[in-house]
């Protein structure tokens, strides 16, 4: 992996590159980033750039013995350690290894659903247990083979719980040219020993305009299409990956006319409307619900007279600004509250036909007849 294969985060590379040329590498690193910001892919670019014996100024030189290895995941110097979904005492990753490169190859901005899925583990927890612990420390044992450094990518370390505390010796006091790279997404999760030992290197999620050029430059999309999936990947290029498989359902429409339809009360346009959308499958279900979350929170911007900082395609800003005049603080936060347990019941199997026709004659409730549901409190205008 290279830096320049990487979806921006340009400071955090040039922070990364600076550490190596000044030879101020930290033994044990701590990438905090959410889901989707690529912080497992700079990891492994820093690992390839440490190692690179042709570096240039900027990047791994790619080409080099070191470099060959590092794109097929296969140095020697270079171990991994994951959750995987085996409940087994003495079970450990690297059964699942081979899966694991494979994903990684495909796309180094995975998340844990697709590793599950990718498993076929279904509702089983991920897990770094007692044995994964103890084979971590054994293959951080081992000299370095080939390359200056010997490297170790621990990927979710949140899943480490109390397990964790058997590494805290060598994140302290690793074998010299030894490093240790922890990618998490939840610093709460982790165990406070763990950050204490390890540099914090804070990544933030991708900025719009990044993914935004991503997909108009790799994926052939229109800039319109591009800043819808951007907007609503907040940050995240796993997301925007996900919701261009599906752009073909057109979440802005199907929305805007539920809005609509609710808004005016068309009872027999309603019941269309839920047979189709049950049709969709759950994902689609889910993106088209998140996407609606989003649109009305713009609204809730317009309402305080933040218009300025409303950042939309011109078709979903007409709309916003259009609806927004419907609606008030109260209206706002009621349709988010229904859109978010509705997602909440996709999620857990619920039968998408009744569940959306329950839904609409809430909106028409609350749209048409100003009737917010009772038992909740909201915000008043």
């Amino acid at each position: 992996m290279l830096f320049q294969e990487i979806i921006g985060q340009e400071e955090i590379k040039q922070q990364l590159i600076q550490t190596v040329i000044e030879n101020r590498v930290s033994h044990a690193q701590l990438f905090l980033g959410p889901e989707g910001s690529g912080s497992f892919a700079l990891a492994l670019a820093y690992a390839q750039f440490i190692s690179c014996t042709e570096k240039t100024p900027n990047d791994s030189c790619g080409t080099c013995s070191s470099c060959r290895k590092y794109n097929k995941l296969i140095h020697p110097d270079l171990h991994f350690s994951f959750p995987f979904f085996r409940g087994g005492e003495n079970e450990d990753s690297m059964p699942d290894l081979a899966e694991w490169r494979d994903l990684v190859l495909t796309n180094p901005y995975f998340s844990l659903d697709e590793w599950r899925f990718r498993l076929d583990a279904q509702n089983k927890q991920p897990n770094i247990n007692k044995a994964e612990c103890l084979n971590i420390l054994h293959r951080l044992s081992l000299k370095a083979f080939e390359s200056e450094y010997k490297t170790m990518i621990i990927w979710l370390p949140e899943y480490l719980k109390n397990e964790g505390n058997r590494l805290l010796k060598t994140l302290e006091e690793p074998a010299e040219k030894t490093l240790i790279i922890l990618v998490a997404q939840k610093q709460d999760q982790i165990l406070n020993t763990i950050i204490s030992r390890t540099q914090l290197v804070k990544i933030p999620a991708l900025k719009n305009e990044d993914i935004v050029r991503f997909l108009i430059e790799n994926k052939d999309l229109s800039e319109a299409q591009a800043s819808r999936i951007a907007y609503l990947s907040e940050g995240n290029i796993q997301t925007a990956l996900n919701l261009l498989k599906e752009e073909e359902h057109d979440n802005f429409r199907n929305f805007t006319n539920w809005m609509r339809m609710t808004f005016t009360d068309k009872g027999a346009q309603i019941i269309d409307f839920v047979d189709d959308i049950s049709k969709i499958g759950r994902e689609n279900q889910k993106n088209m619900l998140h996407y609606g979350i989003q649109l009305v929170r713009e609204c809730i911007m317009i309402l305080s007279g933040a218009e300025s900082l409303v950042h939309l395609p011109s078709a979903e800003l007409d709309f916003v600004k259009n609806f927004s005049k419907q609606l008030d603080y109260a209206k706002c936060e009621a349709l988010i509250n229904e859109l978010d347990k509705a997602h909440y019941h996709i999620e857990r199997n619920a039968n998408p036909k009744i569940l959306f026709l329950d839904v609409s004659l809430r909106f028409v409730k609350i749209l048409k007849f100003n009737t917010l549901p009772s038992g909740t409190q909201y915000i008043l205008k």
